[in-house]
């Protein structure tokens, strides 16, 4: 099995080196992170014709995300760069995600649309009390319990990630194998992907185990994917044989 790994790598270093976000939403989103208070549409009509809007601070999102969890995690995102708080914005983000995977019953509660928006908010409210959590992500799991969408917490956490990792120049790039890679395998294939990602940027090696592929390895880093699996291989190979043979020729 290890053979096949290494026979991989190499194989996989030659291919290497031979080869718009809800905008009015988003900013919805942003003012009830940041001022809670004045999210209510009149109470924003008002505000608008008592004084002029003050020059806001413009903050881009290195990635542009789509969907619910994208627009909650760029808005997050945004806020959190605002109040130059990002890293603990994404540890308090992350500690309440792992909060809901060692509770079942967390996890079912923030699943279930029959409970009462007042009752999620104050229990989410109580969690962030007793957590300690800053104003900025207490307000923002608020928002998420009063708009039902806590259930998308996990996939709001991975979606912020992207865009922290992004922030930081890191790339994560992801390698599936039947075994853990040994470490010198490890390293020549973070070397490879760092040689084609360029200087400026750094690898966050994630590895995967799925006995499925069979061996081999699959790699995916961005939106490329290399496979290099013998179940890949395999279906290919009966592809080819199924193929009709011309003996004309």
């Amino acid at each position: 099995m290890a053979g096949r790994l290494r026979s991989s790598i190499p194989l996989f270093q030659r291919i290497l080196r031979s080869n718009t976000l809800a905008n009015s939403q988003i900013s919805t989103i942003q003012r009830s992170l940041l001022c809670p208070g004045i999210s209510h549409p009149e109470f924003l009509r008002n505000y608008a014709t008592a004084s002029p809007p003050k020059e806001e601070q413009k903050v881009k999102v290195p990635v542009t995300l789509f969907g619910v969890s994208g627009n909650y995690a760029s808005a997050l995102y945004i806020s959190a760069i605002k109040a130059n708080a990002l890293d603990k914005v994404e540890a308090e983000l992350l500690d309440l995600v792992e909060a809901s995977k060692r509770s079942a019953q967390f996890s079912a509660f923030m699943k279930d649309l029959s409970v009462g928006a007042e009752t999620r908010v104050n229990a989410i409210k109580e969690i962030c009390a007793a957590a300690k959590f800053s104003d900025i992500v207490k307000n923002f799991f608020v928002l998420l319990a009063e708009n039902g969408r806590l259930r998308h917490l996990d996939s709001i956490a991975k979606r912020f990630t992207e865009l922290t990792m992004a922030h930081r120049g890191e790339v994560k790039a992801t390698v599936t194998t039947v075994i853990p890679l040994p470490p010198e395998e490890e390293k020549d294939l973070k070397e490879t992907l760092q040689d084609v990602i360029g200087q400026g940027k750094k690898v966050h090696l994630e590895q995967k185990i799925d006995p499925s592929i069979l061996g081999g390895l699959v790699v995916q880093f961005g939106q490329k994917v290399f496979d290099m699996s013998i179940k890949t291989r395999a279906k290919q190979m009966e592809r080819f044989l199924r193929e009709p043979i011309n003996f004309d020729i």
